[in-house]
């Protein structure tokens, strides 16, 4: 499929009654997805990725719950500590939290979850937390440079 005809379609899809918008092609948005990988603990780590026009331009690890939450119900509320539920996101900008940075995460779809970020703490308990803060502010500043306003949890 061409690029523009892509476009069409994602334009297509997005205007219609009730959607729910995506990236705009050329758009670079963040996906979270399992890895194979653990941490020490045995809690799966999670890949959090920079993606644009199908291209991954950057990779964090990321705690999205810990290893004896991740088979209970995603879009029950509140705090069973499971993994986000799958969608599609808005992603607020990096802002301040005491001594660390949250971005929000507001679900583009109906789920009873609430109170959803992405922030710096171990172990996760049903928001996107990445370990290192070093990796955050990397996080943040990308998010900033490339304005991304969407993630999609894909696993």
């Amino acid at each position: 499929m061409t690029p523009i005809l892509a476009g069409l379609m994602l334009l297509a899809l997005s205007s219609a009654p009730g959607a729910i918008a995506g990236p705009a092609v050329g758009e670079a948005s963040l996906q979270l997805r399992r890895s194979s990988a653990s941490f020490a603990n045995g809690d799966p780590v999670w890949q959090l990725q920079l993606r644009q026009n199908g291209k991954v331009l950057k990779s964090w690890r990321a705690a999205a719950s810990a290893k004896q939450h991740q088979g209970l119900d995603r879009r029950w509320s509140p705090g069973n500590g499971s993994p986000l539920p799958r969608g599609l996101y808005r992603l607020g900008q990096p802002e301040p939290w005491g001594r660390d940075l949250w971005m929000q995460l507001d679900p583009l779809f109906k789920t009873a979850r609430t109170g959803l970020g992405i922030h710096n703490c171990y172990p996760g308990v049903g928001c996107i937390c990445i370990p290192d803060r070093q990796q955050l502010s990397s996080l943040a500043a990308a998010v900033r440079h490339y304005g991304v306003r969407r993630l999609n949890v894909i696993d």
